[in-house]
This record gives structure tokens, sequence and C-alpha cells, in this order.
């Protein structure tokens, strides 16, 4: 049963204490000017710090105008990159550069960003020119692993995070890697008797995996988030564009400027990585997956415990247990394709049932 921690004012001053920044963000930055602090306090904004000094501003001339932050709240600490006057605009959302009534932990932002009616913000670095407006909680736990199949300090082999393709008991799972295609999960879920391979794809997930419990959640450049409910332990790539998303926890949201992926309203994906140029709108949902480069997933399509490979497209159906390789094209209700393998350039058409 959950419970509910009360904090004493004791407890609340020795954590003002421990507020300490992490040391490569601190570079070209400086502490608030009395007057700067002034202009904040009158501007509605307040700090679990009442000495401002866990707050970190751009050092350049010119590079902060404290007037573009009103009505904040600000605990922990809070590094901010250049902010002046400007306008972001993307499609016909026109907003001011600033921070304006938001709640904000640990944050690191870059240079003319936006942050409107977050909530809740904590442990994030976000990129320049970052939109982020009307969300109700983004947040990232110190053991995040963005949908990846590791293992954190502290954390048991029955913490990771399995694919169960092919297989409906999940003894042909499989661990995701930012990196993986179709041929991998093949490789993975088919050749179960040779077990140095298994043990080397474990090795390969686990590449570049430090396992130390200090992780924090990314959104990179020129990246527009809006009206959303939930985003916990993301990492979202450059050019992204999510609106209207109803919960993403534990994921990995591969983007560009070349190849940008979009997630649209009341998507859900938990637990999985979406890659390059791929587009999940209109009720979606994705529940331990890796998703391919240039694949749609839309029209209350189900995709759990699954591989779709590059390509395809998936729309008004459900696909459980499955690992698909490229150009697959599913649609018109077609149900319950249950624990196959596609081998790719494949059509599932009209209320087929596999």
């Amino acid at each position: 049963m959950a419970t509910l921690t009360l904090y004493t004012e004791a407890a609340v001053e020795a954590a003002k204490k421990e507020i300490t920044f992490p040391a490569d963000v601190t570079q070209g930055k400086r502490h608030l000017t009395q007057e700067e602090i002034a202009v904040l306090e009158a501007n509605g904004n307040n700090n679990l710090d009442d000495s401002w000094q866990n707050v970190l501003v751009d050092a350049r001339a010119g590079a902060f105008d404290a007037t573009l932050v009103r009505y904040c709240h600000i605990a922990g600490f809070l590094v901010i990159g250049r902010l002046t006057k400007a306008t972001l605009r993307f499609h016909d959302l026109t907003l001011e550069t600033g921070l304006y009534v938001s709640y904000l932990r640990d944050v690191v932002l870059g240079d003319d960003v936006v942050v409107r009616n977050v909530h809740y913000l904590e442990n994030y670095r976000v990129g320049s020119r970052v939109m982020l407006f009307n969300v109700q909680e983004m947040s990232c736990t110190k053991h995040s692993k963005f949908g990846e199949g590791i293992l954190k300090e502290g954390e048991g082999e029955e913490n990771r995070i399995w694919i169960g393709v092919g297989n409906e008991n999940g003894n042909r799972g499989i661990l995701a890697f930012t990196d993986m295609i179709a041929a991998d999960a093949y490789l993975w879920s088919r050749f179960r008797e040779d077990t140095a391979l298994m043990d080397r794809f474990i090795e390969l997930t686990e590449a570049g995996n430090d396992g130390k419990n200090n992780t924090f959640g990314i959104v990179e450049d020129d990246v527009v988030i809006k009206n959303c409910t939930l985003l916990k332990d993301a990492k979202i790539g450059p050019f992204a564009y999510i609106k209207g998303a109803f919960k993403l926890k534990n994921i990995t949201v591969l983007s560009s400027e070349q190849e940008p992926s979009q997630i649209g309203e009341g998507v859900e994906l938990v637990n999985g990585i979406m890659g390059y140029g791929s587009h999940v709108f209109y009720q979606a949902v994705a529940v331990r997956f890796v998703i391919g480069r240039n694949c749609q997933l839309k029209y209350g399509a189900r995709l759990l415990n699954s591989f779709l490979g590059d390509n395809s497209t998936v729309s008004c159906c459900e696909l459980l247990n499955n690992l698909i390789f490229p150009f697959h094209e599913q649609h018109h209700n077609s149900s319950f394709l249950i624990a196959s393998t596609v081998m790719g350039q494949s059509n599932v058409a009209s209320a087929a049932t596999i």
C-alpha cells in the first residue's frame, strides 16, 4: 500500500544544505544578483532555498532576464541557460520564452526555452529552443533505464524488462537496446540453445551502462511537448513533437532533424524504444516494445511484448508477443496476431486472425 512521507521543517532545512550542482553544468554560469532575486520574488516566484543559492544562470552579459520567470516554485537546483525576450513558434503554437507557472526541482535548461504550466518537472536536462507547455507531470528516477534491458546498482535479474517475442510463455524473450534491429531479435529469440550467444547479447545490451543510480531525464534540442499527462523516465531525441500523450514511461524516443518522431493524442508507451521518424497517434498503446525506423502505430492499435520492424504501419489492430520484420502492414481490425514471427514485406488485412 502506498504511503505518504511527511517532512518536518528540520528535514527540509537539512535537504537545502545537501543541494549540489552537477559538475558538468556549472561552466559559464553564475549565481543570481540581489537585484535579480528581488525581481523574481516580486514576480510571484518562491524558492525552497530562501537564499536563492540553488539557482545558476547564464554568465554572459545580458543573457538572463529575470522578468521572464513568473509564478514558479523552485526546489533542489535550477540551472538556466540564456533567457532573453524572444518567441518560439511551432505550427500554430506561439509562446514567449521564459518560465511561467511551473514547479521545477533539479532541472537544467538550455537556451531560449519555454516552460509554461508544467505542474511538476523534476530531474530533467532540457535542451535549447524547447517548448514544454501544459504538462501535468514530467519526472525521472535516478535508476531509469529509458526502455533498455539494463540493470542499475543494487538490482537483481528480476528487474530486467524482457520482451517476450515469438512465444507467450517468455521463453524466447529479448532485451531491448537502442540500436536493435530485427535480425538481432531473430538471432536472440531463435538460437536459445547457444548459451554463449545468449550471454553475448546481454553483454551487448549492457554496453555503455555504468550501472550508477545517477540518471536524469533528457529532452534534446528543438523538442515540443504540449498538453500531456505524464512523462516519466523518458529520453526524447531532438526535433521530436509530442502532443496530448497520456502516459510515456521508461522510454527512449529516437528522433533527429532529418527523421523527426511524433507522438499524438491519447498515446500510452511503457518500457520500450521508438525508432527515428516513427509516428504513434490516436490512442495507440505499446508496452514492452521496440518500434523500428519510420513506423506508424495508430487508431487504437496495441503493440505488446513485440518487436516491430522498420517501415511498418499498424492500424486498428493488436499484436501480442510478435517478432515482425520490416515493411509489415496490418490494419482493419485484424486481431490477436499472437506469438508469431512474420518475415516482413507482409500485409495482414481486414479481420484476419493469426
